[in-house]
């Protein structure tokens, strides 16, 4: 297994075949799998793979910036806003015609051009017409790398042209002993394991962070709030509208952070070399710093139906131990099973709420699913 490759847990089928597609690389790859699988690191372990003379060192300079997204040959298109564009022309930044425009350009350094498309099934249709030319007649040395957790939603003209590289769901006993062997307490590692569903990357950050279990317990003392009628649901919407605020806050401040290594120290600026690195740097985090807010919102609302199952769960004479807030003290907590259904269904539908980014106010979904909770 080359170098580079190595260290992604779980996936061992999918890694085994792109160490063999490594040496003959097809045109296009399409990375599927769920949230938190690994299918976004192996992705980027692969393009490392075919931009390194040595085919995945992990250790020269070629798979270095390459892993952070900083090689001059790579090129990463993801959304801005909710969709995948197909853009107005060449020079439309993050849309289709651009990274097509890109793809017929010479390589900025000798090798291989990567393009690699974060949660392709959110182009739209008009875009994945114009990447589909591109892809059935490639540039000479251009590789096209798509990821998506929803492949069903992508359209067959683009399925049908480009090989699938699964990954399969992670176990929750793998996520513990994964974040274990970092240091991480047991009982925080299961508890970060079951609330992500086992997403690898999330529980980490959850685990890791003393306020990692923020959107949670912001989240619980809102429904706490709710109880109190009409006038504390729409407390319990500013609770957790104002902790979204504090965690788009906290979640800016990375920014620094994310540039130090190509600041040149004598004037805090970006050195020559590094100036465009910083600039595709800086636009990710700004579209991810917009994001912020709704996922936080979102966190904490799928909080809310986990809390409920679990009342569900034990509520029923379940065993506390299957529950997913392992934390909790359920020997009070006792839901009316056709209540907890209608908050149920009014979170999952402010969610539905959240995810579409044309609604513009967040908090007026969130203050509707407390209102229907409060009765």
């Amino acid at each position: 297994m080359r170098p580079v490759l190595e260290g992604i847990p779980g996936q061992d089928d999918a890694l085994a075949f792109l160490d063999r597609a490594a040496d003959r690389p097809s045109h296009a790859y399409l990375f599927s799998g769920p949230e938190g699988s690994g299918k976004r690191l192996g992705a980027v372990a692969f393009a490392a793979a075919l931009l390194c003379r040595e085919g995945g060192c992990g250790e020269c300079r070629d798979c270095r910036l390459a892993v952070g997204d900083r090689h001059p040959n790579l090129v990463v298109l993801e959304p801005e806003g909710r969709d995948i564009r197909v853009g107005e022309g060449p020079d439309d930044h993050g849309t289709a015609r651009w990274l097509v425009s890109r793809a017929h350009r010479t390589a900025v350094e000798p090798g291989r051009k990567i393009f690699r498309i974060e949660q392709a099934d959110r182009m739209t249709e008009e875009a994945a017409d114009v990447l589909l030319k591109v892809v059935e007649e490639p540039p000479p040395d251009t590789v096209f790398l798509l990821m998506s957790a929803r492949p069903h939603e992508m359209p067959e003209t683009i399925l049908s042209r480009v090989q699938d590289v699964g990954f399969r769901p992670l176990a929750e006993d793998l996520v513990v002993e994964m974040l274990a062997g970092e240091g991480i307490e047991a009982g925080r590692a299961r508890l970060a394991a079951r609330l992500t569903g086992g997403n690898l990357g999330r529980a980490r950050r959850i685990a890791a962070d003393p306020q990692g279990l923020a959107f949670r317990d912001e989240a619980l003392g809102a429904l706490r709030d709710a109880g109190e009628g009409p006038a504390g649901a729409l407390a319990a919407a500013d609770r957790l509208a104002e902790a979204a605020g504090d965690y788009r806050k906290r979640y800016g401040e990375r920014l620094e952070e994310e540039i130090e290594a190509f600041l040149d120290p004598d004037t805090g600026k970006p050195a020559e070399q590094f100036k465009a690195v910083v600039k595709r740097v800086q636009e990710r985090h700004a579209r991810r710093e917009k994001r912020a807010e709704r996922e936080f919102l979102d966190w904490s609302l799928l909080a809310l139906e986990a809390w409920y199952r679990d009342a569900l769960l034990v509520s029923a004479g379940g065993d506390p131990a299957q529950a997913i807030n392992l934390d909790l003290d359920w020997s009070a907590d006792r839901v009316v099973p056709k209540r907890a259904a209608d908050a149920i269904a009014a979170l999952e539908e402010a969610r539905a709420a959240l995810a579409d980014e044309t609604n513009l106010n967040a908090k007026l979904a969130v203050e509707g699913a407390f209102l229907r909770i409060a009765g």
